[in-house]
């Protein structure tokens, strides 16, 4: 355990009463002690989140974009230089291998983040075609998130950029300043609210994080994350999906599917599945304790699904994701998880619009 890796800001961070979880050989913030204060600063306030841990692939060379839309269930073809795109990376069988964020920053460059660690054989797989280097660079860009309804008022009494004209999901792909830190800025996040994410190195990550505590910001972890994630309609690799079984149609991400942008990994066997898509993915409201993970949901006796991951939010009450059969239940719908009552609903059950982090 002592083995995984410690982020720039490890020490700060336990030295303000952190804990920790070593996930795929990092060491992730979990949080500070109180996981509902730091849950209500990124809905009603702000907050920062070391998520360096995150997987920055950098993709260089004249088909370096082209490369990233080859493996993407998306179409990254039409992204402009400072442009973000979300989307599944998949296998020739259609299986989600990673959901990953993928940035332009140049004609020739774009930087692919992902949560997996250890994609150098997929890469070699599917690009060997395509006049591009893959390297792994997490080690060389730490970042941070700033979360919640106040994130640009706070950046922006760091920053000489006009925080105003940066709209969502775009970035400035040229370093600038914050906070005394320089490195890139996004209008990017993972909770469902207005928020921004800084990719910078070792000394400018403690340089920003230590400005937004003096700004009175709250540091949140992984614990805060797991109800605000499942609010907003956001999946993690492992928990709502089978990295390199379950497809995009089977875990709430079938809307970022483009099978119309031509040839890309994984098409011919999601042409198939999209002409008549088995399951559906939907949020459980549950009356009573969280069940355990993939148990079956049942309704009328009948088994209908299985639950795929949950948390407990102190403004949804005991909820989870699911992926449910197509036409055997509907929202509002009630159904049992050993034995625990619960009651379908969107996925997506706070700001399906995403009238938030737009904002």
């Amino acid at each position: 355990m002592d083995d995984a890796v410690r982020t720039p800001l490890h020490d700060r961070l336990e030295a303000l009463g952190g804990t920790f979880q070593n996930d795929d050989g990092w060491w992730w913030i979990q949080g500070l002690g109180d996981w509902e204060a730091e849950y209500r600063a990124v809905r009603t306030d702000v907050g920062v989140w070391d998520l360096s841990p995150l997987v920055k692939w950098d993709f260089r060379g004249p088909d370096a974009l082209a490369a990233a839309n080859h493996v993407n269930g998306n179409d990254l073809m039409t992204l402009a230089i400072g442009q973000v795109r979300y989307g599944p990376l998949l296998n020739a069988d259609g299986g989600v291998v990673d959901d990953a964020t993928t940035y332009r920053v140049s004609e020739d460059r774009v930087l692919v983040m992902t949560n997996g660690q250890k994609h150098e054989d997929y890469w070699a797989e599917h690009l060997s075609g395509f006049d591009v280097a893959v390297a792994n660079i997490v080690h060389d860009m730490p970042h941070l998130s700033v979360q919640g309804p106040r994130s640009r008022e706070v950046l922006q009494s760091l920053t000489d950029v006009d925080l105003a004209t940066l709209g969502y999901f775009r970035f400035v792909p040229e370093p600038v300043v914050v906070g005394g830190a320089t490195g890139i800025l996004a209008r990017t996040g993972y909770g469902g609210e207005m928020g921004y994410e800084f990719f910078t190195d070792a000394s400018g990550i403690v340089t920003l994080f230590d400005a937004l505590v003096a700004l009175g910001v709250t540091p949140f972890g992984t614990a805060a994350i797991y109800p605000l994630r499942i609010e907003a309609g956001l999946v993690i690799a492992g928990l709502d999906y089978d990295p390199g079984v379950t497809t995009p149609y089977d875990c709430g991400l079938e809307k970022f599917v483009k099978l119309d942008k031509g040839h890309f990994v994984g098409r011919d066997a999601l042409v198939a599945v999209a002409a008549e898509p088995p399951n559906v993915y939907r949020t459980l409201l549950f009356d009573g304790e969280l069940p355990e993970r993939r148990t079956p949901v049942t309704r009328d006796g009948v088994e209908v699904g299985t639950f795929r991951a949950g948390s407990t939010s102190p403004t949804f009450g005991v909820l989870g994701s699911a992926v449910l059969r197509a036409g055997a239940v509907e929202d509002g719908d009630v159904v049992e998880v050993g034995g625990v009552s619960a009651t379908v609903a969107p996925w997506c059950v706070y700001d399906p619009q995403k009238k938030r982090p737009r904002a």
